[in-house]
């Protein structure tokens, strides 16, 4: 499996080349084409990239699992030792938090400690066989914050399968495919209708009765994906992060095109053709949208179903069970992969990988940049 990434790219995160890796940090900010990371020159296989604003971490389970960083660190591009024997790992701006089979560990990366922040032991269960499985950030009874207190109890009755965390809210699957979210509220991030927040944990009524298998959070918004394939966005939607009519967008389209025409640059509005134009006595009024409060189902494709998801900050990767990859959102660092610089309310598919031949298995996002695991399709002989 080999990882693709593009977007903000200030701090070396996604190419690190041989000289990056020596101290030297990448002078290409914005990198709009998907280009094949070297997280690990000494490791072979790179199973999972968890990404904040100013850094990636790849983290490798093959043989002697490890994790290395690469972007805003003093080890770019080597195993951390610390790390050794690891099952999972996750990183935000100032802490690194790593799963093993007896204990977790959080290191705050801004300081030079030879012990972790925060620890705690894993207990085996007389029942079980084993310690339990930790999908991070979950953890038993509780869940890791992105900052202090790192550890957060939650509810046994909960019964969480996995967890999505922005800066300001939450987005809980329970094993049965039901939602929760609780935090922030104020873009409607939390689906509840409304634009107020929670300090607990509380069911998406509008999902109820449609198990979910995947969720996902971005600064301001959410979304999840069901058992059938279908997804649904809620949330913040001035960048087009929903997917849906982008007011913000829409201007910025139109001062564009009037800057080029007045430039004297031919300029074709493709906007309307002349089949949709109103007719002589109707009214067309576009709606926009700026704030979702409730789960919208949004139509990516209708040949396909969403596999999986992931949020930046304001943009969304899609990646269908067909293998493409679809972007949507901001997209002035290269985000959306469109090797442009682009923001877009409406999904698109990002055709390098299709015209690699290669089929996308996952997608992550950081904040302002997208990670996207591929595999190379195999072509039949004739």
């Amino acid at each position: 499996m080999r990882w693709f990434g593009f977007g903000f790219n200030a701090f070396g995160q996604i190419r690190v080349h041989d000289k990056s890796i020596k101290g030297e940090s990448s002078d290409e900010v914005k990198v709009s084409s998907p280009s094949e990371l070297t997280l690990a020159s000494q490791v072979d296989t790179c199973c999972q990239i968890r990404a904040s604003w100013s850094r990636a971490a790849a983290l490798h389970l093959d043989g002697d699992s490890c994790v290395c960083l690469a972007g805003f660190t003093e080890s770019c591009g080597v195993p951390l030792k610390e790390s050794q024997g690891c099952k999972d790992a996750i990183i935000s701006e100032s802490y690194l938090t790593l799963a093993f089979s007896d204990r977790l560990e959080s290191w705050d990366l801004h300081k030079k400690e030879k012990t972790p922040s925060w620890s705690m032991e894993i207990k085996t269960h007389s029942e079980s066989s084993g310690p339990p499985s930790v999908h991070l950030p979950l953890v038993p009874e509780g869940y890791i914050a992105t900052k202090p207190p790192l550890y957060r109890p939650l509810s046994p009755h909960l019964r969480a399968k996995s967890l999505a965390l922005s800066a300001e809210h939450a987005v809980l699957l329970s094993a049965s495919g039901t939602v929760y979210t609780w935090g922030l509220g104020s873009h409607g991030q939390l689906g509840h209708g409304d634009l107020t927040s929670e300090e607990e944990p509380r069911a998406v009524e509008a999902l109820w009765g449609m198990p979910m298998s995947c969720v996902a959070t971005g600064g301001w918004h959410s979304v999840c994906v069901s058992d059938g394939g279908d997804l649904y966005v809620w949330g913040w939607n001035e960048s087009g992060q929903l997917g849906l009519p982008s007011r913000g967008l829409r201007k910025a389209a139109e001062q564009q095109q009037q800057s080029s025409q007045q430039a004297g640059a031919p300029c074709q509005d493709t906007s309307t053709s002349p089949a949709e134009e109103p007719q002589q006595g109707e009214e067309h009024e576009e709606v926009f949208i700026s704030i979702q409060a409730f789960p919208a189902l949004l139509d990516i494709t209708p040949s396909c179903e969403v596999r999986t998801v992931s949020c930046g900050s304001r943009h969304t990767a899609a990646v269908t069970t067909t293998g493409d990859l679809y972007t949507w959102g901001w997209g002035d660092y290269g985000q959306l992969g469109q090797q442009n610089l682009m923001s877009s309310d409406e999904p698109q598919l990002v055709e390098f990988f299709r015209e690699q031949k290669m089929r996308v298995v996952d997608a992550a996002c950081g904040m302002w940049n997208t990670f996207a695991a591929v595999l190379q399709e195999e072509v039949a002989c004739s």
